[in-house]
């Protein structure tokens, strides 16, 4: 039997999630690591609040989608679902807290790691691809095999 406190955490806990907008996810499907993330990510988008559109599909720039495919290369953005354009570490935090992972998203949102954050993620941003080709296969086989094993789904 549950205690009234574990109720009353409950409870706030399913309002928390009620209360969330959806998020559309603009990423670059070229990079195995953006990939490797995005398979991550929808392994755990359990409550379907997470959309994701790749930059380098056919007609996206067509599409009326509210970023160019060059300022998505230049750093992630994503859309709330008001409309809100979000870019860089905030993106993450946002995302980390729609996928059931609040201490990531806690970490991601306060103001004392942000200088860090926003210097390591621009510096990230940059050399990406470079990243990607070294470390990137390793992390998207283990993101696949992680989503498809479904590790990533809450029961």
């Amino acid at each position: 039997m549950m205690s009234d406190e574990g109720a009353r955490l409950l409870a706030g806990r399913q309002s928390l999630h009620q209360s969330l907008d959806s998020l559309t996810l603009y990423y670059d499907g070229r990079c195995r690591l953006c990939l490797a993330e995005i398979h991550f990510l929808t392994a755990r988008n359990n409550r379907g609040l997470l959309s994701f559109v790749d930059i380098n599909d056919q007609g996206f720039a067509e599409a009326g989608h509210p970023v160019s495919c060059a300022a998505a290369m230049a750093q992630m953005h994503a859309r709330l679902g008001n409309g809100q354009l979000l870019t860089g570490v905030p993106v993450f935090a946002e995302a980390y807290r729609r996928a059931d992972l609040p201490f990531l998203a806690w970490l991601l949102s306060r103001a004392w790691t942000r200088p860090f954050l926003d210097l390591g993620y621009a510096w990230f941003a940059r050399y990406r691809h470079s990243i990607s080709r070294v470390i990137g296969p390793t992390l998207l086989r283990l993101a696949r095999r992680w989503s498809s094993d479904g590790k990533g789904r809450q029961n």
